[in-house]
């Protein structure tokens, strides 16, 4: 779909121009509660400028979801393959900016706190709900779909924090007798590299999550229920990059604070530890087509290098929090999902 094609059907079909105006709120709330995980070590080392570290995010988003989905799409295909909507389109649009509605309601909350969100799970959760306010039942939800999300989940979790460990035990050995004003210069470039690599994966999951929504939204708002299959276009993964990195840079540093400051005083080897860890981890799942949680994956990485040094250098209660939200954001944005596309259809 060409961008001029888009925005010629907006005349007459304002299902199509909710459809849009929800999604980009999605991928906006994405930018400023998820994406800042990817770039919050950098710039909590003092590695990089906010600025400069946002523009990085941005480009190098944009970078991964063009890459990622030119070698497949199989994060997309598993994202719009999780639940059956039927086959009157009209009430799966309307279903689906339900689900994706709770999820904005979701985020911003737990954005208030301070408190990371993953928006891979509460996207799943959503649609999930949403499928059951249709009057389908549970065999409309894919359990071959929900089994690689918990797989991906349990992935992440362990390699997140197991790779941190390794990674910053491993160069702490290395720099042992090495002078650290020496080490702080080279780390300093290594970790523009490995922030840069943590970006890049970011777009390779989270990006393609929601260009296969929005396509799918468009899809369904133009009364198309039959499409499965998605090429997204070059214009609406710069779009996709360009609204997260203004959510980034709207509201991120709350989040950065939480994840890169709060929890755990980070040094550069340390940072770049946890970018390396966390980005590895998210290309072992995304080359696998698992979709798993950029924060997640992060915050374990980061759990994982902090506890290499010793395990009360980690703030162990901003942890409990963020488990906390995590355990909620199942049952929570599946009960708004679901509630909201009831609400909807009256």
């Amino acid at each position: 779909m060409h961008l001029s094609e888009l925005l010629s059907q907006f005349t007459g079909n304002g299902a199509l121009v909710f459809s849009v105006l929800i999604i980009t709120g999605v991928i906006l709330v994405n930018g400023w509660t998820d994406a800042p995980t990817a770039i919050a070590t950098c710039i909590s080392t003092r590695t990089i400028t906010p600025r400069r570290a946002i523009a990085l995010a941005a480009v190098m988003n944009f970078a991964g979801v063009f890459v990622m989905s030119k070698l497949g799409g199989k994060v997309i295909a598993t994202i719009t393959n999780i639940a059956d909507f039927g086959n009157d389109a009209g009430a799966a649009s309307l279903a689906l900016n339900a689900a994706l509605l709770s999820i904005v309601i979701w985020a911003v909350a737990a954005w208030f706190f301070g408190i990371p969100t993953s928006e891979s799970h509460a996207l799943v959760a959503s649609l999930s709900g949403a499928a059951l306010a249709l009057g389908r039942n549970a065999d409309s939800i894919s359990k071959t779909e929900w089994a690689k999300v918990i797989f991906g989940l349990l992935l992440s979790t362990f390699l997140g924090f197991f790779l941190g460990l390794f990674t910053s035990k491993l160069v702490s050995v290395c720099i042992k007798n090495t002078d650290r004003t020496k080490t702080d210069r080279i780390f300093h470039h290594l970790q523009n590299f490995s922030a840069a690599f943590m970006a890049f994966m970011h777009g390779a999951q989270d990006g393609q999550k929601f260009i296969g929504v929005f396509l799918l939204a468009v899809s369904l708002a133009n009364g198309d229920a039959s499409t499965d299959t998605f090429s997204p276009p070059v214009w609406l993964i710069v779009y996709c990059s360009a609204v997260m990195a203004i959510g980034t840079s709207v509201g991120g540093m709350r989040i950065i604070k939480s994840m890169g400051i709060d929890m755990v005083r980070l040094q550069k080897y340390q940072g770049f530890s946890a970018d390396f860890a966390g980005a590895l981890s998210l290309l072992i799942a995304t080359l696998t087509g698992l979709p798993v949680s950029t924060t997640h994956t992060k915050t374990t990485a980061i759990m994982g290098v902090g506890a290499a040094k010793r395990l009360s250098s980690v703030d162990w209660k901003i942890v409990k929090e963020m488990l906390l939200t995590w355990a909620l954001t199942f049952p929570g944005c599946g009960f708004l999902g679901y509630l909201i596309t009831v609400l909807f259809l009256r």
